[in-house]
């Protein structure tokens, strides 16, 4: 090769390197990883946040981010915040959004915090009232929040976490508590003829004025209510209690200590615990709305004021190690004002796995979707319907290509199937449904439709359910449903109720495929296991398919099982201990069912 062609090679080589350094400028260049800082104690809003001494010192900041994929926001220290942690994020799978919190406890006030209006299911006594959060997710996908060792202490009444319109969140090792929880509690330490002297738990704050007792909390004072629940710590039952304290005087006998005076005693009972709420549901615990691929693990909730964790039309929530119950230190015995886990119109799959729920009160899990009303036939293709329930409505239960069924609402008989084209949201509790193909014509005054799209699998297994006052888990869906390797203790009702209502909660709908295998009953309300339907007429069975296998229950009772309205059923290889000599027939009520096995079942005196 000579000198020229080596020469105008090399220029050639000169070229295509240049040519090719000036595409790579000319390229938009990978997201570079930022990580932002949170100090309390040494940081300053007017900081950029991206650096430990450049730190923000509120949460104020985070509400103008939007982090990307690999961002981090590191919150370093403990401290008191007013502020709402929102997050706005759009990470990948490979490289997720991650916040972390250093252990310590965290105080968190409600005066600066975001406010939003959501109607919550089963939770609209003030449907309008703006609803405080600590923390906030709102269109992210891929985030991580790690905060193992960090305990939330609310000060004011606030939505623990809301995880609104995302995907692909986890949260992990987070605790919740309340500074001043708001069920109050008291232990009698003793009973005359006259008299009750009382132990007020020492988050429980009060005053006594002109012998009234009045419940204080950080912005609110209320008057014991009627409504009260009375734990037995000889027993470990938790049951519910009206007190009337109307002709009771209250008499201060030093701090933590009062002396309630009456003529006939209310209910009172030397040693019990009594805890006392408001009745009027206002907020939620956690909220978790219109969202997918959800995870909590290893969350602690000491306590939590509303409706528990409410999954409202949500796809796949994992829940994995979970524990509800008041901390041992502080005395207290109630950890969540009603439900602990509420799932309402959610599909995929539910899975709550090596979980402890206690101290609530109302129950501990509760699946269901909702029936609305039919009340108006606008077009051949088209329904008008009502949410009928005044705690559920507000929101629109119904996407376009979502599959319905038209049910009766006296038999609870399915009378027809349709999917949704549009559905337009009238009122509050109206919405215009047209279809793909003309409604049936057989549609009776009170008939209901059901989103059955919005049903969920649920698998249920190695939890503790205890020191409820309801039922343990209620449950109807037409998915498969597995319960199992769970340990049921002193529920006051039923340990599991399948329902389906078309007149008083609307929570629908049939169960095809029930599984309840391998579980522990112990000293729970009867019928222990109820099979429900609240229909009103007998035109066919509303359940079926479900088998309870393998299972050991103890029981304080006579009632075993209580089926209604249900066909193919299989309780077989149980073992029942029972103090009073009875066939196992006995102990099983069956109305209007079919094709009920009953096999290798063992009934033990003890």
């Amino acid at each position: 090769m000579g000198v020229d062609v080596k020469a105008g090679y090399l220029l050639v080589m000169i070229f295509f390197a240049s040519l090719a350094t000036c595409m790579a400028k000319a390229l938009p260049k990978p997201h570079d990883r930022v990580t932002y800082y949170i100090d309390p104690q040494l940081g300053n809003d007017k900081n950029n946040g991206t650096t430990l001494k450049a730190a923000w010192k509120t949460f104020a900041p985070t509400a103008m981010l939007t982090l990307s994929a690999g961002d981090q926001l590191n919150i370093i220290k403990p401290g008191i915040f007013h502020e709402t942690l929102v997050i706005h994020a759009s990470g990948t799978k490979q490289r997720p959004v991650k916040i972390t919190f250093a252990p310590g406890k965290y105080d968190i006030y409600a005066d600066k915090a975001v406010k939003k209006q959501f109607n919550i299911s089963n939770t609209n006594d003030d449907p309008l009232g703006l609803k405080s959060i600590v923390l906030y997710i709102e269109h992210s996908n891929n985030v991580v929040i790690s905060a193992r060792g960090a305990r939330i202490v609310l000060r004011n009444k606030m939505i623990e976490t809301c995880i609104d319109s995302s995907r692909d969140v986890t949260i992990k090792g987070i605790a919740f508590d309340y500074a001043r929880p708001t069920v109050s509690e008291l232990t009698v330490t003793d009973v005359g003829t006259h008299f009750a002297d009382l132990k007020i738990n020492r988050d429980s704050k009060y005053i006594v004025k002109n012998d009234t007792l009045l419940w204080v909390g950080e912005g609110r004072s209320s008057k014991p209510g009627w409504y009260w629940q009375e734990l037995n710590l000889q027993t470990d039952e938790l049951k519910r209690k009206s007190l009337n304290l109307q002709n009771v005087k209250f008499k201060e006998r030093r701090r933590g200590s009062i002396r309630a005076v009456f003529e006939t005693n209310p209910g009172f009972l030397k040693g019990n615990i009594y805890q006392n709420r408001d009745v009027t549901r206002d907020c939620g615990g956690m909220f978790l709305q219109r969202s997918r691929n959800i995870t909590l693990s290893n969350v602690r909730i000491y306590y939590m004021h509303g409706m528990g964790v409410v999954s409202q039309f949500c796809n796949n929530i994992t829940i994995d190690s979970l524990s509800v119950k008041p901390d041992k230190k502080s005395g207290r015995t109630c950890a969540a004002w009603a439900d602990i886990l509420h799932f309402s119109g959610c599909r995929g799959k539910i899975q709550v796995s090596n979980s402890y729920l206690s101290g609530a009160n109302d129950d501990a899990i509760n699946v269901h979707g909702t029936f609305l009303r039919i009340i108006g036939k606008p077009a051949q293709n088209q329904l008008k319907v009502r949410f009928m329930h005044d705690q559920t409505y507000g929101f629109n239960a119904f996407e376009s290509g979502d599959s319905v069924q038209l049910v009766h609402a006296g038999s609870l008989q399915p009378f027809g199937h349709n999917v949704v084209t549009t559905a337009v949201q009238l009122t509050p509790r109206e919405i215009l449904l047209t279809f793909k193909d003309p409604v049936s014509d057989g549609v009776l005054p009170d008939d209901v439709v059901e989103n059955t799209t919005y049903t969920p699998q649920v698998h249920i297994f190695n939890t503790t359910i205890t020191r409820i006052p309801t039922r343990g888990i209620l449950v109807t869906s037409p998915r498969n449903v597995l319960i199992d390797h769970n340990r049921f203790l002193h529920t006051q009702m039923s340990a599991i109720l399948i329902a389906d209502d078309a007149k008083s909660w609307y929570e629908s709908g049939d169960v095809r495929d029930v599984h309840i295998h391998n579980n522990q009953f112990i000293n729970c309300g009867e019928p222990v296991i109820s099979i429900h339907p609240e229909n009103e007429v007998s035109n066919g069975f509303i359940h079926r398919n479900i088998s309870v296998i393998n299972n050991r229950f103890y029981m304080t009772g006579k009632q075993l099982f209580a089926l209604k309205s249900t066909e193919n059923i299989n309780l077989e290889g149980n073992t029942i201990y029972i103090k009073e000599k009875m066939s196992l027939q006995s102990m099983i009520k069956l109305t209007d069912c079919s094709n009920v096995k009953t096999g290798s079942n063992k009934v033990i005196n003890y």
